[in-house]
């Protein structure tokens, strides 16, 4: 019967589990390292896991939400084939949900070209800063799990970056935005740039001093600048 346990308790398991698989990704993470980072023998973590498979679930729902998994009943059962990607796909339908980039997609172009994109990069900035601890666990184990690698990679972050370069080909087109040798190239450069200033930053200990509210505002006003054409108010739509 599962066993209740200090919310504490199971929540620095967790925590362990998920700093443990985001450094080492799922195939190089044992048992054993996760247990070391805890200072608990091998076996006493099996007090709050049934294996691997359910470290790596609790470690996923402590990334999505540090609450809730300090609710999970222990020990934590291996889960059934499929339902950790059905984890991380109820996460990705709630959360990686861009309403201003699909508004551009689907609109007209815009009086005002340099604050339509102002406000994608906005909305992916806030994402990334948001979510970047359950990215980096995905990210890093996706390497290992083809599954994984496929919803994460393929279907999610590919599809962004396409989303993107279409916006940028339609403005750039229209005269809004400036032309670049490459749209796809350009899309790319703005995630990773959103990416390395709200994330990874914050891992690079020669970056970390950096403050979230610089590092925003000079992502914002780059990005802006390098792109949008000022004063224009483009052609015609119809060039789209």
């Amino acid at each position: 019967m599962p066993r209740r346990t200090p919310p504490e308790r199971i929540r620095d398991v967790a925590r362990a589990a998920c700093q443990v698989f985001t450094e080492k990704g799922y195939r190089r993470t044992l048992m054993t390292d996760v247990g070391a980072e805890l200072g608990l023998s091998h076996a006493l973590l099996y007090r709050y896991v049934d294996g691997k498979e359910a470290l790596f679930e609790l470690a996923l729902r402590y990334a999505i939400d540090e609450q809730a998994a300090a609710a999970i009943s222990v020990p934590v059962p291996t889960p059934p084939t499929g339902h950790m990607l059905g984890l991380v796909r109820s996460w990705s339908r709630a959360n990686a949900v861009f309403p201003v980039l699909a508004s551009a997609l689907d609109g007209q172009p815009p009086a005002d070209a340099a604050a339509e994109l102002l406000g994608i990069i906005d909305e992916r900035y806030a994402f990334v800063e948001r979510n970047r601890r359950v990215l980096a666990l995905i990210e890093r184990s996706a390497l290992d799990i083809p599954d994984l690698h496929a919803l994460y990679f393929t279907k999610g972050r590919r599809n962004q970056t396409d989303r993107l370069a279409r916006y940028l080909d339609r403005r750039i087109r229209s005269g809004h935005l400036r032309p670049v040798p490459d749209a796809g190239v350009a899309a790319r450069f703005i995630g990773e740039t959103i990416a390395w200033f709200a994330w990874h930053r914050k891992d690079d200990p020669d970056s970390a001093m950096i403050g979230d509210e610089p590092a925003r505002q000079t992502v914002r006003e780059l990005l802006v600048t390098a792109l949008a054409v000022p004063g224009r108010a483009g052609r015609k739509a119809s060039r789209q």
